[in-house]
């Protein structure tokens, strides 16, 4: 799977993908010559805004992809197509390949941001133990340190999308959709205090702190995406 698939970045979500790496997939796929086409399933209460953020799409991509006719209406057990058909942004090949190169500098802006801001709020107390950055898997936020167990907290208003341990990179992960712009996204958790579907306000406890792989101190992950896009959670918080 080429990065095409993956440029809202991710990859926040299947993290683990990207050029090369198409071993690494768990879900359906289709073999078409000498690649591989991915399958996303639909499930109860799947919105195609959620399915498109989880695997580092853009709503638009999954609905030419799959020729949608009507984006909020996708039917449960339809198996819709995550990379592009053949051909297209073949001319993006080589740039593409050097940007799944390891990289400390963070993703381009999204060239459109919203007129409209939410109000934010932290998730967590604790000081930033890493800054904002992309890695080789493609997650784009901040690393917030602090205590095992400690209370994370929606940092504004939204549905939640994805609860869940799936997603390789980010342990359990809880995904708020804000509006039809932003999402926010919270990782390394211990447990997950909300499930898909459930609506919460700003401020309401919707995990608790864990570690991430490896790591000797709890953490929790966070991420803000405009349309996809990521951008450096600090430039949205409030000034502590």
């Amino acid at each position: 799977m080429n990065r095409l698939t993956l440029q809202a970045v991710v990859v926040l979500i299947l993290a683990s993908i990207g050029a090369g790496c198409g071993a690494l997939w768990q879900g359906d796929w289709e073999q078409d010559g000498d690649r591989r086409i991915y399958l996303y399933e639909v499930k109860p209460g799947d919105t195609l805004r959620g399915i498109a953020w989880r695997h580092g799409l853009q709503v638009d991509q999954l609905v030419s992809w799959n020729e949608i006719e009507n984006p909020d209406q996708i039917q449960v057990g339809r198996k819709l197509v995550l990379n592009p058909p053949r051909g297209v942004g073949d001319a993006d090949e080589s740039r593409q390949a050097r940007a799944d190169e390891p990289t400390t500098d963070p993703p381009p802006p999204p060239k459109d941001t919203p007129e409209q801001e939410l109000d934010w709020q932290w998730p967590a107390s604790g000081e930033i133990i890493r800054a904002y950055a992309t890695d080789s898997g493609g997650k784009s936020g901040i690393q917030i340190g602090g205590e095992e167990g400690q209370t994370i907290r929606a940092a504004s208003s939204g549905e939640v999308v994805y609860s869940g341990s799936g997603l390789r990179g980010y342990g359990n992960l809880i995904i708020i959709m804000h509006d039809d712009n932003y999402v926010s996204a919270y990782g390394y958790n211990r447990a997950l205090l909300v499930g898909e579907g459930d609506q919460v306000s700003k401020g309401d406890s919707i995990a608790e702190m864990g570690y991430a792989s490896g790591a000797d101190r709890a953490s929790l992950h966070f991420e803000i995406r405009i349309d996809g896009r990521a951008v450096d959670p600090e430039d949205y918080l409030p000034e502590r």
